[in-house]
C-alpha cells in the first residue's frame, strides 16, 4: 500500500535531484500498481534445444492469442492456488 505523502512526491517533487535509471524505473512502478490494476512482468528465456525457433519464439511477445493463453494458466493457476489455502471446514 502506498501512503499519501508518496504520490505527493510523485505528483509535486520536493527537489529538483537527478535520479538513476534504476530508481525511476522503481518508482515508476510503485506509481503504476497504486493507481491501476496490479501487473507482473515476467522474462522468458527462450529453452534449450530450441535456438532454430529464435524469430518465431520473439513473435509470441505480439501474439494475442498466446498472450491470451498465458492470462488463462495465470487464471487457472490463482483459482488452484486460492482453493488450497482455505482451510478445510468439512472434518
Amino acid at each position: 500500500m502506498v501512503n499519501m505523502s508518496k504520490i505527493r512526491d510523485w505528483l509535486i517533487p520536493r527537489s529538483t535531484k537527478k535520479t538513476t535509471a534504476k530508481e525511476y524505473a522503481k518508482e515508476k512502478r510503485q506509481f503504476q500498481m497504486a493507481i491501476g490494476k496490479p501487473f507482473i512482468t515476467l522474462r522468458i528465456e527462450l529453452p534449450k534445444g530450441f535456438e532454430d525457433t529464435k524469430e518465431c519464439f520473439m513473435d509470441l511477445q505480439e501474439n494475442q492469442e498466446f498472450y491470451e493463453e498465458v492470462l488463462d494458466l495465470v487464471k487457472k493457476n490463482l483459482i488452484y492456488r486460492s482453493r488450497k489455502q482455505k482451510p478445510e471446514t468439512n472434518k
